[in-house]
């Protein structure tokens, strides 16, 4: 059967020496694997810069049925990413959100509301200019609405406690479960306000956005048991001031 989709590239893996695997979240049929030719020549050079990750792509696809994987043809750009690419801290952030993706998205079915929250995302750190440096955190605090996880902002209290487990605040420390202290707890409540809009009025030093992105990745990891280690993180520690 074939079918017409759109797009977002999270992913490549050399599958034997003549492909590999391309996992790409569409618009029709969330999470697809797709059996891509892997060679040298200047066809599958093109084809492979239409496939970096967060690259939004249209194709039409040869889909099988009681099969993982599926091939497809007349593979294009449906929007032209130049500046995440060529700028490194763009780039940087692009490798964060296709390694959290790839780890957070398991849904092989239809969900209009996460494809369009990434598909718009994804535009907007193309145009990003003012902020960028926030980029990351506002899209991961945002994220956790559309994944089922976002924090109950409506519990906050001045000098209450953020219930990692529980996505709630308390107005003391929870025994025997994770925590953020009062002062990140209101922190959390600060970045609930965050927007692609306004994240550039979020002044944090490099040390204030590396804890903030730590706390957030925790709290992915205690809600969802496939998020395991990224290594992306780092290297956004290093780049972004």
């Amino acid at each position: 059967m074939k079918e017409k989709l759109r797009g977002i590239v999270l992913n490549s893996l050399k599958w034997n020496e003549r492909h590999k695997i391309v996992h790409i979240y569409t618009d029709q049929r969330g999470l697809m694997g797709f059996i891509v030719p892997d060679s040298s020549t200047s066809s599958a050079r093109m084809r492979n810069a239409m496939l970096m990750p967060m690259s939004l792509v249209e194709f039409e696809a040869n889909i099988m049925p009681n099969r993982d994987l599926s091939t497809f043809h007349d593979l294009r750009r449906s929007h032209a990413l130049a500046n995440v690419y060529s700028d490194p801290v763009k780039s940087a952030i692009a490798m964060f959100i296709s390694e959290l993706l790839t780890h957070c998205i398991q849904e092989r079915e239809r969900n209009d509301a996460l494809y369009l929250y990434i598909e718009s995302s994804v535009r907007l750190l193309e145009q990003a200019g003012r902020g960028v440096a926030n980029f990351h955190i506002c899209f991961l605090y945002h994220l956790g609405a559309f994944i089922g996880i976002e924090p109950d902002m409506g519990t906050y209290g001045n000098g209450y406690w953020f219930d990692l487990r529980e996505g709630v605040f308390v107005p003391s420390a929870p025994q025997g479960r994770p925590a953020l202290d009062p002062e990140r707890a209101r922190v959390l409540h600060t970045l609930s306000r965050i927007t692609f809009g306004n994240m550039h009025l979020f002044r944090f030093n490099r040390d204030q956005r590396n804890e903030m992105l730590d706390v957030i990745l925790t709290y992915y990891r205690l809600h969802n048991s496939t998020l395991g280690t990224l290594r992306s993180p780092a290297v956004l520690k290093q780049l972004l001031y």
